[in-house]
């Protein structure tokens, strides 16, 4: 198996742990990223693989896939033990439905946070613009933070055990405190399960991952 991935990319990040948790042995293929560039040149394997022309692309055999949430539905399936998603169509619903606000919600706001480990702008009313565009993704995610600790309340986990759910928002959360976002320690649910995730060697490991490349590839974090 082959797993295309980029060292700041959270979607591939978020399939590698998925990977880790399930103990299937994996080819990592770090394509070409700058903070300057971003991912230019593609590699090609992935310009051919996803119409996006992005990572992560995971190949498993004569079978080619593409988008993180595709892709993990697919190792549940092929690589069922241990599960991933809950047992009961309801609750396996409820698991994809906070996946799905991990990357479609809450990463709105938290994308408006990324150019903070990117080099500043020369033109200083662009500079200005992405900053106030950053405080408005703060305001933003506070609002997220403030439903998702009430949606945990007082369960380890968002579907109770660990589940794909855990991956995906916990990927986006820590994107978030990566940019020096708002503080989860305001939301003692929140807080408390991103510190009981973290925990997790397969979690632990790509946190480590991502901190080593944030020190080769990442500017110092600006305002």
């Amino acid at each position: 198996m082959r797993l295309y991935s980029g060292p700041l990319s959270l979607f591939a990040r978020k399939v590698e742990i998925a990977l880790y948790e399930k103990g299937v042995d994996f080819e990592r293929v770090e394509v070409a990223f700058t903070q300057t560039e971003g991912y230019r040149p593609k590699h090609p394997d992935v310009v051919t693989a996803n119409p996006k022309g992005q990572v992560p692309v995971l190949v498993d055999g004569d079978l080619t896939i593409f988008d993180s949430t595709v892709i993990l539905e697919y190792l549940e399936d092929a690589y069922p033990e241990p599960p991933l998603y809950p047992a009961g169509p309801k609750e396996k619903a409820r698991c994809r439905l906070v996946e799905l606000d991990a990357d479609e919600i809450l990463f709105v706001d938290v994308r408006r946070l990324l150019y903070r480990t990117e080099p500043p702008l020369a033109d200083a009313e662009r500079q200005k613009a992405r900053q106030d565009e950053g405080q408005r993704g703060e305001k933003g995610i506070l609002g997220h933070y403030e439903r998702l600790a009430e949606q945990l309340g007082g369960r380890d986990y968002f579907c109770g055990a660990f589940t794909a759910a855990d991956i995906g928002m916990f990927t986006t959360v820590h994107y978030a405190v990566r940019m020096n976002g708002p503080r989860l320690n305001d939301f003692p649910p929140l807080a408390a399960w991103y510190r009981r995730v973290c925990q997790r060697p397969s979690v632990a490991r790509v946190v480590a991952e991502i901190a080593e490349a944030d020190g080769r590839l990442s500017w110092p974090l600006s305002a």
